[in-house]
C-alpha cells in the first residue's frame, strides 16, 4: 500500500475508485438503482485513464462484453443491482465455464421480482449458489463499510486473475449509498501473467481457444473436475471471516454486510454492560466459513444469524455447526431496518437463562 489519502466517500464511489486503482480500464454496464453511482463514476473517469465506458444496451450485453474482456487478459467489471444480476446469470456462467475472470458488484435492492430499492440481503442465495446453470462456484465478498468497498474490490481483481474466475462483491442500498471516511490506497502487487492463456492474437503461436462448450465424450467430467479442484484450492486459501469471541461466550451473532454493522453496536453494547457475547461476520460469503463457526458451536455456544431477508446464510450456519449447538435466526426483510436497538433485544432475548452480568 502507498500514497495513500483520506477522503470522505460514498460506498459507490469508493468501489469505483478501488477499480481504476486495481487497474480496471473496461466497464460495461446498463443504469439501476441503487448502484448508479459506480457507472456514473466511471463514466467520466475511465476516458480520462485510457479505458472504455460503455453503457450497453442491456444487462446481457454487459456480462458478455465483460466476458470478451476477461478473455483478452484484461482487467474488466459490471455493476448492477439485484434484477439486473438475475439477467447476467448465464453470462457468469459462461465466464466459470470458460475460466475467464471478471469483477462482478451487486448492490442489492429487495426482491423478489422488481422489489423496491431498501436495502436487503436477498440475493445471498443467488451469488453463494452460482446463480446460472452449471457444476461452478463464484468467489463473493461481502464488504461492511465504505472502506472495505474499497479494500475488497482491489482484492476482487486479484482473486479474479490468480484463479481465472468471476468474482461478485456484494454489497446493498446501505453499503452503497452511507458516507464514511476511506484511505485511498494504490495497489502494489503486479498483476498475475496472463501471458500463456489470454486471447491477445495468435501472431508468432499456436492459436488458443476459450470455451466452456465440451462435448467429445469424457471431456465435460474432465473440465468439471478441473474446476472442482480449483474450487476446493480456493475454499482452503481464500475464506476470509473476522470472529470475536469472548471467554465464557454466552451466545455469538453470525452477520455479514450492513447486517452486520448493525449488528457490532448491540454486541458491544452488550459486552460494556457484562454480558459475553461473540461475533462472527463471514467476509467471503463463498467460500463460507464454515470451520469458524463449526469452532464456535464445538464449545457449545449458541449461534444467532441476524439478515436482511427472510432466512438465507442461516441454512449455511446450520450446515456448519451440524447440530454441535442451537442456531436461531432474526430475519428483517426489506420495508424494516432494524436498529441497534432492535438487534440488542432479539440477543438478550436469546441469551441464556438466568445469566446476570458481572
Amino acid at each position: 500500500m502507498s500514497d495513500s489519502k483520506v477522503t470522505f466517500e460514498k460506498g459507490n464511489v469508493a468501489l469505483a475508485k478501488a477499480a481504476v486503482a486495481a487497474g480496471c480500464r473496461y466497464y460495461f454496464g446498463y443504469p439501476i438503482t441503487p448502484q448508479s453511482d459506480i457507472p456514473e463514476y466511471l463514466s467520466g473517469v475511465l476516458p480520462r485513464v485510457g479505458g472504455q465506458f460503455v453503457q450497453a444496451e442491456s444487462e446481457v450485453a454487459s456480462i458478455n462484453m465483460l466476458l470478451g474482456a476477461g478473455a483478452t487478459g484484461k482487467r474488466a467489471m459490471t455493476s448492477s443491482s439485484s434484477p439486473g444480476i438475475s439477467l447476467k446469470q448465464e453470462g457468469i456462467s459462461y465466464m466459470a465455464g470458460s475460466e475467464v475472470p471478471g469483477v462482478i458488484v451487486n448492490v442489492q435492492r429487495s426482491g423478489p421480482g422488481l422489489g423496491g430499492i431498501a436495502p436487503s440481503q436477498g440475493d445471498y442465495f443467488q451469488a453463494t449458489r452460482g446463480g446460472g446453470h452449471g457444476d461452478y462456484r463464484v468467489i463473493v465478498l461481502a464488504p461492511a463499510s465504505v472502506q472495505e468497498m474499497y479494500d475488497l474490490t482491489v482484492l476482487a481483481f486479484d482473486l479474479a486473475d490468480t484463479y481465472r474466475t468471476p468474482v461478485m462483491v456484494l454489497a446493498d442500498a446501505m453499503i452503497g449509498m452511507m458516507k464514511e471516511p476511506l484511505e485511498e490506497w494504490v495497489p502494489q502487487s503486479p498483476e498475475p501473467s496472463k501471458d500463456d492463456w489470454a486471447a491477445t492474437g495468435a501472431a508468432g503461436r499456436p492459436g488458443r481457444r476459450i470455451k466452456s462448450l465440451y462435448l467429445g465424450d469424457g471431456e465435460l467430467a474432465e473440465h468439471n473436475w478441473k474446476l472442482a479442484q480449483k474450487y476446493e484450492r480456493i475454499r482452503r486459501e481464500e475464506t476470509r471471516v473476522q470472529t470475536e469471541l469472548p471467554e465464557g461466550c454466552e451466545l455469538a451473532v453470525v452477520a455479514f454486510g450492513s447486517a452486520a454493522r448493525i449488528a457490532k453496536s448491540a454486541v458491544d453494547r452488550l459486552n460494556d454492560e457484562g454480558r459475553r457475547v461473540g461475533y462472527v461476520r463471514p467476509i467471503t460469503l463463498w467460500p463460507f466459513p464454515d470451520e469458524a463457526i463449526r469452532r464456535v458451536a464445538e464449545q457449545g455456544v449458541p449461534l444467532l444469524t441476524v439478515e436482511l431477508n427472510t432466512g438465507q446464510m442461516v441454512e449455511d450456519v446450520r450446515l456448519a455447526v451440524e447440530g454441535r449447538a442451537p442456531v436461531h435466526f432474526a430475519g428483517y426483510p426489506p420495508g424494516y431496518l432494524p436498529s441497534p436497538d432492535d438487534i440488542y433485544d432479539e440477543i438478550v432475548r436469546r441469551l441464556p437463562a438466568g445469566e446476570e452480568a458481572a
